[in-house]
């Protein structure tokens, strides 16, 4: 986010109303630092939040009605109370789900102006949806003066999420637009819901983080991720524990399995979990090159036991690494989407220009970058 996305919320705002918002509130995207598809297995991730963020400029309404502005796609939405009904389809439900949300739990919101502009990649796995509920939430709450705990706030943008808009997301997503503090990851136990802000400045160590758009397609993801989950749910029943979090002697457990598939499933849900663990302890002791090793066998993992990456996926890391990286992984839910390198600091550009001419000589077509900085959580910003 940029001064200039403030200032053009503001003249767009006040072209379209005839006066000075309200204020104005950011709310950003994530990536995921490592911890791949233990969220549901109750286990633990790690996200931070990106510089890129949606832009909300909003001020109150004397009636129970909402206009949505989007300046990217350069459509008005308008909604009214009425309106509030899960299944809403177009992309102002992110907005009137927020408002449902809110409304469910018990708070009164007001009408209001909301016109909003975003530098969140879309399709890209970075939770451009969540940064714009979470943006939405933060103005409507602090527009009509309710007091809601930024936890709470998370669980909310998750409900207007699976509920209203029908998407069914973890609450990683919106945990990480809501609570993540600028300069650190966001240690996130997906069992008890308890949170650890851990120091992530990677330029104190001559390092960047790159993250890499493959701009490969999300194919599958649905059916793949439905059997997926499916197969840990039915090794936790053949092992007699709530979630794979429980297992704490891996190759007993193993031994237990009915088949290689099933094994491989777990191998990566508890390896996983205990590579997040390892990591918040070499981030907690400043030692963010030993993040590396950690990635790459992430990134194995996901390719051989939980078979969730592509062939763009895999040449982007490969291609990394060639290029200077000193560990890479895919960083979201699989089939597509981006990776994450630990780079030399300055270096980020020059390796992604190594992954795009690997792309180029297999006929892909060609990735965006951008070095990522661990950044502030939704707030209100003037």
């Amino acid at each position: 986010m940029s001064a200039a996305d403030v200032d053009l919320v503001v003249r767009a705002f006040r072209d379209r109303t005839g006066h000075e918002p309200a204020g104005v509130w950011a709310a950003p995207g994530r990536v995921n630092l490592i911890g791949e598809h233990t969220d549901y297995n109750d286990g633990y991730v790690m996200p931070f939040a990106l510089a890129q963020r949606v832009t909300v400029a909003s001020g109150p309404r004397s009636d129970d009605r909402w206009t949505v502005t989007s300046l990217n796609l350069r459509e008005t939405r308008t909604f009214d109370r009425e309106d509030l009904r899960p299944g809403m389809t177009g992309w102002q439900a992110y907005v009137a789900g927020i408002v449902w949300a809110l409304e469910e739990a018990g708070h009164r919101v007001g009408g209001a102006d909301l016109v909003l502009t975003s530098d969140v990649p879309t399709g890209a796995g970075l939770s451009s949806s969540a940064a714009l509920e979470c943006a939405a939430l933060t103005a409507l709450a602090d527009l009509s003066g309710l007091t809601v705990a930024p936890l709470e706030r998370a669980k909310l943008a998750r409900r207007c999420e699976n509920v209203f808009v029908g998407a069914p997301t973890g609450l990683m997503d919106q945990a990480a637009s809501t609570l993540c503090v600028a300069g650190h990851a966001l240690f996130f136990d997906c069992r008890t819901l308890e949170v650890d802000q851990i120091p992530l400045v990677p330029g104190d160590a001559a390092l960047e983080i790159l993250v890499v758009d493959t701009k490969t397609p999300h194919a599958l993801v649905d059916s793949e991720y439905a059997t997926r989950r499916a197969s840990c749910e039915q090794a936790c029943r053949t092992l007699g524990v709530r979630a794979l979090r429980d297992v704490t002697d891996l190759e007993a457990a193993l031994g237990r399995l009915p088949d290689e598939v099933t094994r491989r499933r777990v191998r990566h849900v508890v390896s996983e979990n205990a590579r997040v663990l390892a990591a918040a302890e070499v981030l907690r002791d400043g030692r963010v090159a030993d993040l590396a090793p950690l990635l790459d066998a992430s990134q194995a993992s996901m390719r051989d036991d939980f078979e969730i990456t592509v062939p763009t996926v895999d040449l982007a890391v490969e291609a990394a690494r060639i290029h200077g990286a000193l560990g890479a992984r895919m960083t979201g839910g699989g089939f597509g989407g981006c990776i994450i390198a630990l780079v030399p600091e300055g270096d980020g550009n020059r390796i992604a220009e190594g992954v795009a001419a690997s792309f180029a000589s297999a006929g892909y077509g060609e990735p965006a970058w951008f070095v990522a900085r661990p950044s502030e959580g939704a707030h209100n910003i003037a």
